[in-house]
């Protein structure tokens, strides 16, 4: 009996990550400030420090700060948008592509989705790698790479409750270890004599190309930070649903981008350095080891929890092979783990490319959804559904602008359609997806949706009725 229950206990806890389907209400319990502290774990990881730090060693501080800003109100827009769907109909973006692309089509989405999380893992780990290497050298860079890699597992075994005590505990030492570092790097003379602000090149200047290429280099993760947030917004309690979705859309950009981004910006130019497991070993010593192991241990377990997600999702819609969502995360563990032993920091430029691009896209197409195919044309009711027996295979109000625009924004980001549109290869590709989802939903008018409304159509097609009628039946729909 006692085994019963615990076998009991062990299925509620899987079950409670919903990864199949959406979050019962009775289930959205989480008040808005621990949702978004959980979020908090991204915008707190020190990859944001390096962003900062190349952008301004390479193109200038104030390209970099310009750039920054932008990051802050585009990728904020999009996540607040999409916490609020999320947390609207508790589902996070896989679930809610379903819809908009085919359960098939949105199972493409999540496992390129999956792929980012493991590739970030990957990075992210590395530089926690690279610090206690440069501290303790004797220690081989493999040894390191199985060790930090295999601690992100057992972190993600008990899902999102686990995940939010974590952040919470480690917030304030996070806090500490920050502040400690700002003082220490303050009180270190710096290699530039002027305000940081005004650190510039030799033969850069402000705008131009130098500041497009700091906005191509924050497109990479801009799309990541904004649909990132909906794993953890469709727990929201629904009282707090206008003011979580901003707390949790928008606070983390401002946080990652500006705060720890613009300290980057700042370590960068005062240390003359831009890799942060460098400068923060340099500054703080075992202190910095341990800094830099809370901030990637942070961002890493909302990194393979994601990644989790979006392989469930994957292999239930594909292969309905359903093993649940802790061998998803051993296996995007062990994926990272091989990523970080193959040498994935020589590929990262590639890499940020496709997924600045693809992840934009994406965003793009939802909330292109959600706020005119839905609300504003009305082409189909508002809403998602991610039942595979209510859904088509394909929808190309989805597929076709996500496949055309990325398409065409990789190739304008390997600079085949001149230096303007390789810098902003992620927004141009955005901007067509929205466009293009206007069109084909408004040519397909939305027959592509759901199995229900194209049998309802055909049957209006062969018998026509009353306009009570097909009310009722929109009603019902």
């Amino acid at each position: 009996m006692k085994a019963v229950q615990t076998a009991d206990v062990e299925v509620t806890k899987t079950v409670d990550d919903y990864s199949f389907d959406r979050v019962p209400e009775e289930k959205r319990n989480m008040g808005w400030f621990s949702v978004t502290n959980i979020t908090f774990g991204i915008a707190t990881a020190i990859f944001y420090f390096q962003m900062g730090s190349v952008m301004a060693l390479q193109f200038g501080a104030i390209n970099a700060i310009i750039s920054a800003i932008y990051a802050i109100i585009v990728a904020g827009i999009l996540g607040t948008v999409i916490s609020y769907l999320s947390a609207k109909s508790g589902m996070n973006v896989n679930l809610m592509s379903r819809s908009g692309f085919g359960y098939i089509g949105a199972s493409l989405t999540s496992l390129i989705y999956a792929s980012n999380f493991i590739m970030y893992c990957a990075f992210e780990g590395m530089i926690l790698v690279a610090a206690v290497h440069a501290f303790f050298p004797s220690i081989p860079v493999w040894l390191l790479i199985i060790v930090f890699g295999t601690i992100i597992i057992p972190l993600n075994w008990f899902g999102i409750k686990q995940l939010d005590k974590l952040q919470k505990w480690s917030l304030p030492i996070f806090a500490i270890f920050l502040i400690v570092t700002i003082i220490v790097a303050w009180n270190k003379t710096s290699l530039y004599e002027g305000s940081f602000w005004t650190y510039m090149p030799e033969g850069v200047q402000i705008g131009g190309s130098a500041l497009l290429l700091c906005i191509g280099m924050q497109h990479g993760i801009m799309g990541l930070t904004a649909l990132l947030g909906s794993d953890y917004a469709r727990f929201l309690k629904p009282k707090d649903l206008k003011l979580g979705s901003v707390m949790i859309g928008f606070i983390p950009q401002i946080f990652c981008f500006g705060v720890m981004g613009g300290l980057g910006i700042w370590f960068g130019v005062r240390l003359g350095e831009s890799n942060p497991g460098v400068y923060i070993v340099t500054l703080l010593g075992l202190g910095g080891v341990l800094f830099t192991l809370l901030t990637q241990l942070r961002i890493n377990v909302t990194n393979i929890y994601s990644a989790s997600l979006s392989l469930s999702n994957f292999f239930e819609n594909v292969f309905h092979f359903k093993p649940g969502r802790r061998f998803w995360v051993v296996v995007a563990g062990v994926v990272s783990m091989g990523l970080m032993l193959g040498g994935i920091l020589d590929h990262l430029s590639a890499a940020m490319t496709f997924q600045g691009v693809f992840l934009m896209t994406w965003a793009a197409i939802l909330v292109t959804d959600a706020l005119v195919v839905k609300k504003l044309m009305k082409i189909v009711p508002e809403g998602y559904e991610a039942k595979q027996e209510k859904l088509f295979k394909w929808n190309p109000v989805g597929v076709a602008p996500l496949v055309i625009a990325s398409i065409l924004g990789t190739i304008a980001a390997l600079g085949y359609m001149g230096t303007f549109l390789q810098s902003t290869a992620s927004f141009f590709a955005a901007v067509l997806a929205s466009i293009l989802t206007v069109i084909v939903a408004k040519a397909t008018n939305g027959q592509y949706y759901y199995k229900e409304s194209a049998v309802r159509k055909a049957k209006k097609e062969k018998e026509p009725r009353s306009s009570n009628s097909e009310g009722r039946e929109a009603e019902s729909y």
